[in-house]
């Protein structure tokens, strides 16, 4: 058995240094450091495929610039989200921001045209920003056959300097996978514009073939999970058809007793083939804004 070590804070400590003390700590703490190994072993195979799948609302809580530096730096291959999360990258691209909230009376709020998300706040306002890029844009728009491709098309669209997810993804040819579009802000503006009389095709069910060939033809999977949701699981299914991930790293607040996949540990997907039987993986219960920077800020140094 290796001995609990207690964390020394010394000033000018880096995050690296912080994040390796934690490792040899206990509770959550060594949980977080044991995610950072495994983080830095499955970003250093080269033939390791990494499935990122993203939930929540990560882009209003400041989270969205770890994600791009990640993209940018060929740490992730493959991205499934939630319209949330695109809706609100694609606000800030369009030059919309989100603001800091620690008191509220929601009932002014809506009077006064804000949206709250927990401790942070939205002009009601962005969605005509949001509903004038689908209306300039629709005729390009419409061309698009799925999911990925419609979110691809919005990076093109995007100009060449935006700070977006959406953009990184764009620029580094990784697909982004979106299986709960209809469920976002996005998706509010194609219907309006399906309303209007409008027509897109988009085959809902493509996206599906192409991850589980990403999936399929990965020599070495590993899976980050922010959040659980919709996104672990498009994950999760496609990883059934293909032995399972070799490296896991779950963040989440939620617990397993509810049964659903928000909350369940990465060892139960042992049995459903999602997770090989000698994988290396941790799930760590925490708040994502908290694992999330300390995590992944020594893989990016």
């Amino acid at each position: 058995m290796d001995q609990i070590k207690s964390i020394k804070i010394s000033k000018d400590m880096t995050v690296t240094n912080l994040v390796k003390q934690m490792s040899t700590a206990g509770f959550g703490a060594r949980k977080i450091g044991i995610a950072n190994g495994i983080a830095n072993k499955m970003f250093s195979k080269e033939d390791c495929n990494v499935f990122l799948g993203l939930a929540g609302a990560m882009v209003p809580a400041g989270m969205k610039q770890i994600i791009i530096d990640l993209i940018n730096s060929k740490k992730i291959n493959v991205l499934v989200t939630t319209g949330a999360n695109l809706t609100h990258d694609l606000i800030e691209a369009l030059g919309e921001e989100h603001f800091h909230c620690d008191t509220w009376n929601d009932e002014e709020f809506n009077k006064k045209g804000y949206d709250r998300i927990y401790n942070v706040l939205m002009k009601n306002k962005v969605y005509e920003k949001l509903e004038n890029f689908f209306e300039k844009n629709w005729e390009e728009l419409k061309s698009t056959n799925n999911i990925k491709d419609l979110i691809q098309k919005i990076g093109e669209l995007l100009p060449e300097d935006s700070n977006s997810i959406i953009k990184a993804c764009q620029k580094n040819n990784i697909p982004i996978y979106c299986p709960a579009l209809a469920d976002s802000g996005i998706g509010l503006m194609i219907w309006g514009r399906l309303a209007s009389g409008k027509e897109i095709k988009i085959d809902a069910f493509e996206d599906m073939k192409e991850i589980i060939d990403t999936a399929w033809t990965s020599k070495t999977k590993g899976v980050i999970y922010i959040g659980g949701g919709t996104p672990k699981n498009f994950i999760q299914q496609s990883l059934q058809f293909s032995s399972g991930a070799d490296y896991g790293i779950q963040i989440t607040t939620d617990s397993p007793a509810g049964g659903g996949s928000s909350g369940a540990p990465l060892e139960e997907g042992k049995s459903w083939g999602k997770l090989k039987q000698d994988a290396e993986f941790v799930d760590v219960n925490c708040d994502a804004t908290i694992a999330l920077p300390l995590i992944f800020a020594n893989t990016l140094d």
